[in-house]
């Protein structure tokens, strides 16, 4: 009797994420136009911070009950499936088109960040100074999306976004929040105790269910971006979750506590640092991100998926 109740919970929880992500789509873009602020910059702020939430409450309170192997685990597992899973996923529905500044800045910034974090743990730790390194490039960051918003130019903000009212956008991208996260803790717990019923193991519950759990929010929010035609949005979300990920989850849980970098982690670093490059070459031709890109990430997440099991 339990299990049908895991399977109606799981249908309930999608129902929310989904629910969710078009309203926090909505609010998001809104808020946007309102404000003249650049999709892209909504994208890689507001909407990114938001759904990187779980990965942030997950990291932050192993880093404090000293289970190292999930904060950089978790952040590392994330990153990857953001770009390759969740990108993928998007593209394969439809051509995300990419801002310049996102194939010039962002996209090698979020390389950049990750070979910084490669390099930091390959001493066994991430300690104190590296988390204060971290947290000060993170400021850094922080301010150049301030300069990005202050040149923008209004008249480049996507034309067919509801004008909502500030208080009525407001309400819809809190809501919508509310709900992407309330379904990702249900979708997580039923989908954990389906895989328990059916004798999965925990390495293979933690390597997929749980992973996946932590970057729904991601997810929904990504593809109901690419379905409303918001690609900035879409493609701001993973490289400001996967940029935030690293420089706050990790800086400011090293801060707390030195993070321990156990060594079987450099191989994920290089599928991490190799998923980012891949994103690069992907859009660098055309400034978008083809339907065959993102069929190829997903085939390159199901072969290190393969590998790692």
């Amino acid at each position: 009797m339990d299990i049908i109740l895991q399977f109606g919970l799981l249908v309930v929880g999608f129902f929310m994420l989904g629910k969710g992500a078009d309203w926090f789509v909505e609010g998001a873009a809104s808020i946007a136009t309102r404000f003249g602020i650049p999709q892209l910059v909504i994208g890689l702020t507001i909407v990114a911070m938001g759904t990187s939430t779980p990965e942030a409450a997950v990291s932050l309170a192993a880093a404090l009950k000293g289970s190292a192997d999930i904060t950089i685990g978790n952040v590392v597992g994330s990153n990857i499936l953001n770009i390759l899973v969740i990108l993928g996923t998007s593209a394969a529905i439809t051509r995300l088109k990419v801002a310049k500044s996102t194939v010039k800045i962002e996209i090698p910034f979020v390389i950049a960040v990750t070979a910084l974090l490669y390099a930091q743990g390959l001493d066994g730790a991430v300690t104190l100074v590296d988390g204060a390194l971290l947290a000060a490039v993170f400021g850094a960051y922080l301010f150049y999306l301030y300069i990005v918003t202050k040149q923008a130019d209004p008249g480049e903000e996507t034309e067919d976004v509801a004008g909502y009212p500030i208080s009525q956008a407001l309400m819809w991208t809190v809501a919508g929040l509310a709900l992407i996260m309330g379904g990702s803790h249900v979708t997580v717990g039923a989908a954990t105790k389906i895989a328990q019923y059916a004798g999965l193991s925990e390495r293979f519950i933690g390597l997929t269910i749980v992973a996946l759990g932590t970057s729904l929010p991601e997810l929904f929010t990504s593809v109901a971006a690419a379905r409303k035609g918001n690609a900035d949005i879409a493609i701001g979300n993973i490289v400001g979750s996967n940029v935030f990920n690293i420089l706050f989850v990790v800086g400011f849980s090293a801060l707390i506590t030195p993070v321990a970098f156990s060594k079987a982690f450099e191989f994920d670093m290089w599928v991490a640092l190799a998923s980012s490059f891949m994103l690069l070459l992907f859009v660098l031709p055309t400034k978008a991100l083809e339907r065959w890109g993102g069929i190829a990430m997903l085939l390159s997440y199901s072969a290190y998926l393969w590998y790692i099991l």
